[in-house]
């Protein structure tokens, strides 16, 4: 007597999306739109054809991809989970390291798809709306010390903000995370 197969419980449709997209970002990163669909279900544990029963295509699950890697959700949780009693180098520190992972998956990802022939120039609204949340972040963080601060808490996490994105793109020569805390708070120039 044979076993019948069992099936997974059943996913709505949202969440089988949610994981497919989650299971194929690392492939993204290392393949671009070259990802093949045996290498999506091998990584996502589906049959190929559940691909495209969460997707209408290839190119719909990479443009998935693609939001989900440029999302600043789960990196704002992060950062809002930041303990504000903490002094502030400190709670900068923190929040310069996971603003620096968000903005290196979102370059590895984008790098990718750029490599692999695949264009992407997303949405200006949502790349700004998406850094008006970042900023906001930041700015939160300066809340304690609002009193001690030579500008606002929202100019600050502007200019902190910059900062990251700069050192970002200039890997090459960019200074350690402790090293930017310490010259944005207390200057370029040693105390005589």
């Amino acid at each position: 007597m044979t076993e019948a197969k069992r099936r997974a419980p059943g996913m709505r449709p949202e969440e089988r999306r949610k994981m497919i997209v989650q299971a194929v970002l690392p492939l993204i990163a290392e393949h671009g739109a070259a990802v093949t669909t045996a290498q999506i279900a091998r990584a996502a544990g589906i049959g190929e054809g559940t691909i495209f029963r969460a997707f209408k295509d290839k190119d719909e699950l990479v443009d998935a991809c693609l939001q989900e890697a440029l999302r600043p959700d789960g990196m704002l949780e992060l950062i809002a989970e930041i303990p504000l009693d903490q002094p502030l180098a400190q709670r900068l520190a923190e929040a310069a390291d996971v603003l620096s992972a968000h903005l290196e998956r979102m370059g590895a990802i984008s790098g990718a798809l750029h490599g692999s022939g695949r264009h992407h120039r997303g949405r200006r609204g949502d790349r700004q709306e998406s850094f008006a949340r970042m900023r906001e972040a930041i700015a939160e963080l300066f809340e304690p010390e609002r009193g001690q601060l030579r500008l606002p808490p929202e100019q600050l996490g502007r200019l902190f903000l910059s900062l990251l994105f700069i050192r970002a793109r200039d890997e090459q020569h960019a200074v350690g995370v402790d090293e930017l805390v310490d010259v944005f708070l207390h200057g370029a120039v040693t105390a005589k």
